[in-house]
């Protein structure tokens, strides 16, 4: 089954091309179904790079799912057409009254940035809070992980001394957890970022479980006991070409960056790499979908409650 997005969003027509099946906002409403209801709060400043990428995914599931878009401010973006953001996104408090089946929250390029000097800090705590009462199951991406735990569970992260960037081999944690469902016991995922979770404290924090990790990157896929929270500590959405693009990036900025681990054949940046995350990828949105949101919403949102089938 499709995504049903907006007619003229642009990324309709490369998922198209692509083959990949996107309904339009005006057929999808001539159909006698109830889709899964999904809220994207996009914090990355190209907002249309990562729609594709993450409604990319959200396609390759049998389930309808609508998609809504919401930002964290009104500001003026730099890297995204202010047009775009007026006809596709909505504010707050335009849909703070609706409920929806789940929540999927970006990461952000923010580095090193203190969460309390995060100049929209206070509104993304407002969404977290808002989210356990209004959301069915929410994915925290990368940042939104990081930020999260710190929010609702008072986890710090830790600044790495140098960024990790590349692709990593990971392990399941866990054997018969839905999510993991059709995993191999080993997969490879992309990561980017300065900061890291310890571990330890994940493992051994009473509300939360371990589902795959990797020795090189750390925790990967982190769930909260009752599910209804997944952290994606990595980036599954990422196109082939995003580290490449990255890493040339920071070159040209000067920053020295190093070659992104397991990406470019023999580590040499003028060959092209090659994708080997695509299919966990799309497994993992799928999985969570079924299993952590359709599995347990019920048809009728207003009666959206907190209790699932993982609860005592």
């Amino acid at each position: 089954m499709p995504i049903n997005i907006p007619d003229k969003l642009p990324a309709k027509n490369e998922l198209r091309q692509e083959n990949i099946f996107v309904m339009s906002e005006s057929r999808a409403l001539s159909q006698q179904i109830r889709p899964m209801k999904v809220l994207l709060l996009n914090l990355m400043p190209n907002k249309i790079e990562t729609e594709t990428q993450l409604l990319r995914l959200l396609a390759n599931t049998p389930l309808q799912v609508d998609v809504e878009f919401l930002r964290i401010h009104s500001n003026i973006s730099k890297h995204t057409p202010q047009d775009h953001m007026n006809d596709f996104y909505r504010d707050f408090d335009e849909i703070k009254d609706k409920n929806f089946d789940g929540l999927i929250i970006t990461g952000a390029p923010l580095g090193d940035v203190d969460f309390d000097d995060v100049i929209y800090w206070e509104k993304i705590k407002t969404v977290f809070d808002w989210s356990q009462q209004h959301v069915t199951a929410t994915l925290f991406l990368c940042w939104a992980a990081h930020a999260a735990f710190y929010h609702l569970y008072d986890l710090e992260r830790y600044i790495r001394d140098k960024k990790i960037a590349g692709v990593f081999l990971h392990q399941r944690s866990q054997l018969h957890d839905p999510l993991l469902r059709g995993f191999d016991d080993e997969f490879w995922v992309p990561h980017s970022r300065l900061a890291q979770m310890n571990v330890d404290e994940l493992r051994q924090h009473p509300d939360l479980d371990i589902l795959a990790a990797s020795d090189e990157a750390g925790a990967y896929l982190v769930v909260s006991k009752d599910r209804r929270r997944l952290f994606v500590l990595g980036h599954p959405e990422y196109n082939v070409s995003t580290l490449g693009d990255e890493y040339k990036r920071d070159n040209d900025a000067g920053l020295s960056p190093s070659i992104p681990t397991n990406y470019f054949p023999n580590d040499d940046a003028s060959q092209e790499p090659r994708g080997c995350w695509r299919s966990h990828a799309n497994l993992l949105i799928s999985n969570w979908l079924n299993y952590y949101v359709y599995q347990i919403t019920p048809f009728d949102l207003s009666h959206l409650h907190r209790r699932t089938p993982w609860e005592k």
